[in-house]
């Protein structure tokens, strides 16, 4: 579709890659990370504070590692954009260019 404007077409590429590599960090990689750790750290404790049965414990560990979801989009979501902007999106912005919204 763009065949007749190789400037359009290059910006429609670079805004693929972009959105592609912002929702592997936002959506999956580092939320992955984050609840896995979260997981981790509140089954030990857990098992360490607590006599509760180990069904009951993985239960609650798995309570907490969904609460902990709406509380972490924002953080996350500003972290990816931080980082996008201090790294590969001044590979590819026009200088002087405002940062697209998001």
């Amino acid at each position: 579709a763009h065949a007749q404007d190789p400037a359009q077409a290059t910006r429609v590429g670079v805004a693929v890659v972009d959105t592609f590599v912002w929702q592997s960090l936002a959506s999956v990689a580092i939320p992955g990370v984050t609840i896995n750790r979260l997981c981790a750290a509140s089954l030990a404790l857990l098992g360490a504070l607590t006599r509760w049965p180990p069904p009951l414990r993985r239960w609650t560990t798995t309570a907490l590692g969904l609460a902990a979801i709406p509380l972490i989009i924002t953080p996350i979501d500003r972290t990816v954009d931080f980082l996008m902007d201090s790294s590969l999106r001044k590979l590819y912005r026009v200088p002087g260019e405002p940062p697209a919204p998001h």
